[in-house]
């Protein structure tokens, strides 16, 4: 790419200068404000000074994309990234980087002719104004995926499918249930039943807050995919205005129901041939009742 005026007159300013500016930018940077120590403020901004001096040496100033900015990409890019993953604000990010302009302003009125000076701080004020905007985006960027992430993890421990007893398993579920999370749970339930053999598996929607008709189709797709796995399923949890809303809404959920995960497991131990008891006490001065007894 051609070097023109501009990129010339932007090469100037550094050209042997990074020192000074580095100095004046550091003693005019409030480093509480952007909460780092000035040690780490220095070796950031002479990473940016570096890779910011050879890309105005070799390339317009005015396309942030070309590749003579890719150290410079770079640098911010992982200046951004690190800000954004340790909790710092993209005000604090891009502070650092618009602080860079009194440093630029000066080197202009020290070192340029007047009548050129207007049009330099122009480019300055134009080039530094880039520079936070890319660091603001890629902080941006990093924030969503990192809340993506986090999401995705939250999704995956909010839906633990638990081990009852030999062949029974439940799947309490917390929260409301959409396409996404009825994925999560749908895998996480038939690989249990595979690791497990499970025989029943036991949907419990006590921490649902509201039934509609897409939750319903989620809850039927979840208990089919079971089926089709070996599992039977109970679905526990249904309280009366869920109860009301399914019957308002016409859902033939097609499955056997509880009211509560108790009453969901006392049938779920029936079906497996299994009998709960209490035990005897062995003392008639015993002074509580003893432990059930479940036996099959």
């Amino acid at each position: 790419m051609a070097i023109t005026d501009e990129s010339q007159s932007l090469a100037s300013l550094f050209a042997g200068r990074e020192s000074d500016i580095l100095a004046s930018w550091i003693s005019t940077l409030n480093v509480g404000e952007i909460r780092m120590t000035r040690q780490e403020a220095e070796s950031q901004g002479r990473a940016v000074l570096d890779a910011l001096a050879k890309a105005v040496a070799h390339g317009s100033s005015s396309d942030m994309r070309g590749a003579e900015y890719a150290d410079v990409r770079d640098v911010l890019q992982v200046f951004s990234r690190t800000r954004a993953l340790q909790g710092f604000s993209p005000t604090e990010t891009a502070t650092f980087v618009l602080s860079l302009k009194r440093p630029l302003f000066e080197q202009v009125r020290t070192r340029t002719k007047p009548e050129h000076a207007f049009d330099l701080v122009s480019s300055v004020s134009e080039l530094i104004d880039r520079l936070a905007l890319f660091s603001v985006e890629t902080y941006q960027k990093t924030r969503e995926e990192l809340i993506a992430r986090q999401g995705k993890e939250i999704e995956e421990l909010s839906t633990p499918v638990v081990k009852l007893w030999d062949g029974i398993v439940a799947l309490p579920l917390i929260g409301t249930l959409d396409s996404g999370r009825t994925q999560v749970v749908m895998q996480n339930l038939l690989e249990t039943i595979v690791q497990t053999g499970a025989e029943i598996a036991i949907l419990d929607i006590t921490g649902v807050p509201m039934v509609d008709t897409l939750t319903a189709q989620h809850l039927l797709k979840t208990v089919s995919a079971a089926r089709l796995m070996g599992a039977d399923c109970i679905i526990s949890g249904i309280r009366p205005q869920i109860a009301q809303t399914i019957v308002q809404l016409g859902v033939d959920l097609n499955v056997v129901s509880k009211a509560t995960l108790a009453d969901a497991l006392a049938l779920a131990l029936r079906r497996t041939g299994r009998v709960v008891t209490k035990v005897k006490a062995h003392s008639s001065t015993a002074s509580h009742e003893q432990p059930a007894e479940t036996r099959g």
